[in-house]
């Protein structure tokens, strides 16, 4: 059971801050399927920064997973600069913006990947290896009955987004830039009437968003994956986005969500390993979160309420 706890935590929280990236995006009034994009986007500038350093002074590649995720950050934000301006500046359509996207960053890192591998370190290979990041166990919570997993090999980058995300939340809850944000995606006329610039407002909200996926996108290579591949690139952002549907556009209930798919997967990890199946057969129930988003989608999706004017391209002339 504590396996369960421990493996849902380090995947459910990478997802979580995804989609909050996913929030703040959507509830100015922007579309945005292209975290998948921004995330692996990001997590290949992380992994490349990492790894260029390690090889130009004999670091260990893990003592560098600071770096990498600051850089991560910068490389989803930066990437995800392509998004704001197709949707805003130039008025495309803000789904097709991401779909693009989305495939441009697939390509894109895949190709860099194996040049820069092939160019600079002399191998062919489409992969960047990090390795695992350490992990910590916060002795006395730990011996907690069933709780004490929550503090039992706990990876750094779930303390990270516990903080990040707190002031994710604060920021678009309590802040006077978080209620003009709001209302930009629920009626971005009456924002503009009040002389708040409504396209600034959008352009930093999908920065925000490109900056927290890259984030999620690292964290995944330094648990889930140990290296940066296009195995990046396996949904986890449309898992996300599936997320923070259910969870209607909200910081706590997408959490839930979050959790709810992440102790599906390590669930159905262990109940293969406990049944002695095949590999084969574990892949099979790897399909878990997947299968229980559509079923959630179905029976819940009719109750949530999307912003307004999400979707909408913004037309400062038209009332």
């Amino acid at each position: 059971m504590d396996t369960v706890i421990i493996d849902g935590l380090s995947f459910a929280l990478p997802l979580f801050i995804i989609a909050i990236g996913g929030i703040y995006s959507e509830k100015s009034g922007i579309t945005n399927l292209a975290l998948e994009g921004f995330q692996g986007f990001g997590a290949f500038i992380g992994a490349l920064s990492a790894v260029l350093v390690a090889n130009s002074t004999g670091t260990d590649i893990q003592n560098l997973f600071y770096l990498a995720l600051v850089f991560s950050m910068i490389g989803g934000m930066a990437f995800s600069i392509i998004h704001a301006l197709l949707s805003i500046k130039f008025k495309a359509d803000q789904v097709i913006s991401g779909v693009v996207i989305n495939i441009l960053a697939l390509a894109l890192t895949t190709f860099l990947t194996a040049q820069i591998n092939a160019l600079v370190f002399g191998a062919a290979s489409d992969k960047f290896q990090l390795g695992v990041s350490e992990r910590f166990t916060i002795e006395g919570l730990s011996n907690i009955p069933v709780i004490g997993a929550v503090f039992t090999k706990v990876y750094p980058f779930e303390v990270i987004i516990v903080v990040i995300a707190f002031f994710a939340w604060y920021l678009l809850y309590k802040t006077k830039f978080g209620m003009r944000l709001r209302a930009s995606g629920e009626n971005p006329h009456s924002v503009d009437a009040a002389g708040v610039d409504v396209m600034k407002i959008r352009f930093s909200a999908v920065l925000i968003s490109g900056l927290l996926s890259g984030l999620g996108g690292m964290c995944f290579a330094y648990s889930i994956s140990a290296n940066f591949s296009s195995s990046i690139y396996m949904g986890y952002g449309f898992l996300a986005i599936a997320a923070l549907i259910f969870g209607n556009w909200r910081i706590l209930p997408t959490l839930a969500a979050c959790l709810l798919f992440g102790f599906a997967r390590s669930g159905g990890t262990y109940l293969a390993q406990f049944m002695e199946l095949p590999s084969s057969f574990t892949d099979l129930f790897m399909i878990l979160p997947y299968v229980l988003t559509l079923l959630l989608l179905i029976f819940f999706s009719k109750s949530n309420r999307a912003p307004r004017a999400l979707g909408e391209i913004y037309d400062k002339g038209k009332r």
